[in-house]
């Protein structure tokens, strides 16, 4: 099973506030688990996540500089 880790954790993961996060799962663009009141989320779907957002971003950029 791949590590859960809280808010906190995955705020300095992301280099974000708290707040970015949980606006973020109110708009449903992240998905996390509510276990005893706490927001966990699963480090591998962060990861993924990240890398799908890597994608999008590199093929909507012309990248030709002009």
């Amino acid at each position: 099973m791949s590590r859960l880790i809280d808010i906190d954790e995955l705020a300095e993961y992301l280099k974000l506030k708290k707040q970015t996060i949980y606006n973020w799962l109110n708009q449903r663009k992240i998905s996390g688990i509510k276990v005893g009141g706490v927001w966990r989320f699963d480090r591998k779907d962060i990861d993924n996540w990240l890398r799908s957002k890597k994608r999008e971003s590199t093929t909507s950029t012309s990248g030709d500089g002009q």
